[in-house]
């Protein structure tokens, strides 16, 4: 375990999963909201402010094989002027082999002045899944966005399905066509460890591997809710039928 991070394990006991450790971390708590058969959710509960410059807020979650964890966001992320400063954003998970991760984050705004890296880790065992949701925000109302960039590294049994770097720092390069376009929120879904037939549809693109993600820019967090949020709806639900009870 890293120091100061926020740290969820679940075990599976028999029949039955269990949230083994619920350790707060330097900015968030996790804390039990439910727990039925192999099914456990937590919701992070933040109980300081963040990001500030110098913050270094750090997730970890590791999900035993043929366990299912979902993991609850009530409150989004704020990273606030760096005033010269940096702050960083980390997240990893391990996911055993048959279980899963879903992930359905609370936007992550980036605030005028801001500079922080983001970074994602995600590995999953044979037959593990996940599914990540995430909405980046550039600048408050009335504010132009700071800078992010962003890393993300998902692999499958050893082998990197997804490796992504988005280097948003610069105002006129993130404006570019082809990158947000003027736009200032970017929302992402991923399906990552298996595949669907839903890559007809205009926002999903099939990864390489067994994988999906579908993304969406627009100027209001709900445009890109309304692009995404069925999709990623349709996803979970994909996901948790591997865990009905029959």
């Amino acid at each position: 375990m890293t120091a100061g991070a926020t740290r969820v394990v679940v075990e599976r006991v028999g029949g039955t999963a269990v949230a083994k450790e619920l350790i707060s971390g330097d900015f968030l708590a996790p804390r039990l909201v439910s727990a039925h058969g192999l099914h456990v959710r937590v919701a992070l509960v933040g109980h300081s402010a963040t990001l500030l410059a110098g913050d270094n807020l750090r997730i970890e979650f590791d999900v035993a094989p043929g366990a299912f964890l979902e993991v609850l966001e009530p409150s989004g992320t704020v990273a606030y002027n760096a005033r010269g400063g940096h702050a960083s954003w980390t997240a990893s998970a391990t996911v055993g082999a048959g279980g899963a991760l879903v992930w359905r984050a609370a936007p992550f705004v980036v605030a005028g002045g801001a500079d922080v890296a983001r970074r994602i880790d995600i590995s999953l065992q044979p037959d593990a899944v996940a599914l990540l949701d995430e909405m980046v925000v550039f600048g408050r109302t009335g504010e132009i966005g700071g800078a992010l960039r962003s890393d993300q590294r998902i692999t499958v049994d050893g082998t990197p399905l997804l490796v992504e770097t988005l280097d948003l720092r610069s105002v006129p390069d993130r404006s570019r066509p082809g990158v947000l376009g003027g736009h200032r929120v970017i929302g992402t879904t991923m399906l990552l460890g298996m595949k669907t037939s839903d890559a007809a549809e205009g926002h999903v693109s099939p990864l390489a591997g067994p994988g999906m993600l579908a993304r969406a820019v627009a100027d209001q967090a709900h445009e890109v809710s309304a692009a995404l949020d069925h999709i990623s709806s349709d996803w979970r639900a994909r996901v948790a039928s591997r865990f009905t009870e029959n």
